[in-house]
This record gives structure tokens, C-alpha cells and sequence, in this order.
């Protein structure tokens, strides 16, 4: 009888220490760029990093390389819930996001440090940026490293050259600022560029070296890269609304901690594929051009008056477009002090 008593009392014992089972949570994180780029190994390691910190509590499902669908589709893949956390431009859904996008103007930022700190500083995403992304939990914004003119076959020395030429455009500011320049704008996925390319029916692109030599291969159909580092593309990790809601206060902390103060961190990440994707694309038969002085400076001329007639354009639509260009303009002066800059 007693070795059923100490029995009985050991599993009630148990059964107190065990505890109630700890009920998971798995998300679904997607965007469009191969699991080999840099970043999409950054986000790998922050989700390792989430699922550590949560106990277990979240764990990942991973949808790289436009999985989902296009690229324009992934802010709304976010929105609608489809995917809890996405990875996506906002130029790829030009005028969706006319403030945030203001950091993509010509000759503003200098490299995805300087862009990456300047689009996560608190009050220019309190006051502005944070309200234009509707619907989702912003975790996250980042630009890449200043991007290039990428041409099939002529190459660009002056600005004589971009006329006519049909140029695909990362964002709307640089749509117009294509335009300005000579030549003919094109808006497509990233994903199409080398099939137009290949085909003739796409003469270039502006995009920086990174996307060009790694994530899109372009090398093996471009022929010249011309070194203006001239502009950025601003991206989102953005978290849809009520799945962040939804969580536990410690895990919504969980999720904040491990984005904040990771500016320079994911700045780099950027940052250091310049030099490996124009040695890819050397390798595969590119030829850089290095535009002279006078030829430099005439391209910023034309980038601040493209600058002016894109604010005026966006004060007549009511948006405080002037006042956030002055703040990012003087963030990106302070932090390029400290940063790398390829525009130097």
C-alpha cells in the first residue's frame, strides 16, 4: 500500500512541474530575392534569433524568391495576412509611399548605412513614414547601397548618352529622374530585367551592383556600368497589423528588440555586396565607365531640379514633401560622418 501511496503522490507531482504545454506560433516570412543573397541570410538569422528568444514560441516558415508571387504583390501579402512578415520595395508599387520614397532622390544618400539610419530615426518614422505603411507593422526600414546605370550595349559617359535609351526604374523619383536625363522609362519586376535585356526589348537599368551581380544575375547580358552611385532603393520588413497584435506582450517585445539598433548591422549587409557584385559582373564581361568631373556634375544638376519639381508636385498634393526631404537630407549629412559613402 505505501508503494502505491509514493506512486501515486510522484505523478501528481509530475503533473504540477510539467505545466500546461506552451502553444506555438509559426509565421510565414517571404520576399523575392534568392536565399543566397546577403540579406535573405540576414533574415534567416534573425528568425533563428526570434526563435531562440521566444523560447520556442514562434517558429518560421521561409518563402524566398518571389515564392508568393511577384514583387508589386508583397507589401499586400503582408497586409492581407498571407505571409505574417514580408521583405518588400516600395518601389514596387510606385506612389504607394511618396514620403518614405523621397529617400530615393538622386544624389541624397550615400550608401545603406547612411540610408538605413536615416529611415529609422525615430521621429521622421513617428511624424511621417509609419503612417504611409497602412495596415502592417513597420519593423523595419533599409535602402541598399547606391545603385548604377547597367547598359546592354552603349554605354553611358555623358548624358547625350541616355537619350532614347529604354532604362528600367527602381522607383518613381527615378523614373522621373530617367526621364529628365533623355531617356525612356521602364517599369518592370526586377525578375524580368534579363529577359528584356536578352531579348532587346530593354536597353539598361538602374540598380546597384548588388541586385545586378548576385540577385539577378545580370552580368552575362550587361556589357557596361556606369559608376554614378546616384541613388537608393528603400525596402520594408513590414509585419502584418493583427498578427503583431495578436501577440503576447513579451513576444511583441521579443520581435521589437531584435530590429532595434540594427541599422548599421543591416546597413553592411548591403553595403558589402558593391564589391561583390562588380566582381561578378567583370567576371562575366562587363566594362565599368567612371564618368568625368564635368559630366558628374551635370547629373547632379539634373537630379537636384528633377528633386525640386518632384517636391513642388507632391506640395500640391497636400504632403509635407519639402519637410521631410530637409530632415532626411540633414540626417543623411550627419550620418555620412560616421559611415561608409560611396558617393563621396
Amino acid at each position: 500500500m505505501r508503494l502505491i501511496a509514493v506512486g501515486a503522490l510522484a505523478a501528481v507531482a509530475g503533473l504540477l512541474t510539467v505545466g500546461p504545454a506552451v502553444a506555438k506560433i509559426e509565421m510565414k516570412l517571404a520576399h523575392f530575392v534568392t536565399p543566397k543573397h546577403t540579406f535573405s541570410k540576414w533574415l534567416v538569422d534573425w528568425t533563428k534569433e526570434i526563435e531562440q528568444k521566444s523560447g520556442g514560441e514562434i517558429t518560421f516558415k521561409i518563402f524566398p524568391g518571389a515564392q508568393m508571387g511577384p514583387p508589386p504583390k508583397y507589401y499586400d501579402i503582408a497586409r492581407t495576412g498571407r505571409a505574417e512578415i514580408v521583405w518588400s520595395a516600395h518601389g514596387f508599387t510606385p506612389g504607394r509611399f511618396p514620403l518614405t520614397e523621397l529617400s530615393n532622390m538622386p544624389f541624397l544618400i550615400g550608401s545603406a548605412e547612411i540610408g538605413t539610419k536615416v529611415l529609422n530615426d525615430k521621429t521622421l518614422r513617428a511624424k511621417y513614414l509609419d503612417k504611409e505603411h497602412r495596415g502592417v507593422k513597420v519593423l523595419a526600414l533599409m535602402t541598399h547601397q547606391p545603385g548604377n546605370i547597367h547598359t546592354a550595349s552603349k554605354p553611358v559617359r555623358a548624358i547625350a548618352d541616355m537619350k532614347g535609351l529604354r532604362i528600367r526604374f527602381a522607383s518613381q523619383t527615378i523614373r522621373e529622374f530617367i526621364r529628365a536625363l533623355g531617356g525612356t522609362p521602364r517599369g518592370l519586376p526586377p525578375t524580368q530585367i534579363v529577359d528584356q535585356m536578352q531579348k532587346g526589348t530593354l536597353d539598361g537599368a538602374f540598380i546597384d551592383y548588388g541586385g545586378a551581380g548576385i540577385a539577378f544575375r545580370m552580368g552575362p547580358v550587361t556589357k557596361y556600368t556606369t559608376e554614378m552611385y546616384s541613388y537608393v532603393t528603400s525596402f520594408c520588413v513590414c509585419m502584418n497589423a493583427k498578427a503583431y497584435a495578436a501577440l503576447s506582450s513579451k513576444l511583441r517585445k521579443v520581435v521589437d528588440d531584435t530590429m532595434t539598433g540594427r541599422e548599421k548591422e543591416m546597413g553592411h549587409a548591403f553595403d558589402v555586396l558593391d564589391a561583390i557584385g562588380k566582381k561578378i559582373m567583370m567576371k562575366a564581361g562587363t566594362k565599368p565607365v567612371v564618368l568625368s568631373a564635368a559630366q558628374a556634375r551635370k547629373f547632379r544638376e539634373v537630379g537636384a531640379r528633377v528633386t525640386e519639381q518632384h517636391l513642388v508636385k507632391l506640395e500640391k498634393k497636400g504632403l509635407p514633401a519639402r519637410a521631410v526631404y530637409a530632415m532626411m537630407k540633414e540626417l543623411s549629412t550627419k550620418h555620412a560622418k560616421t559611415s561608409r559613402n560611396f558617393m563621396k
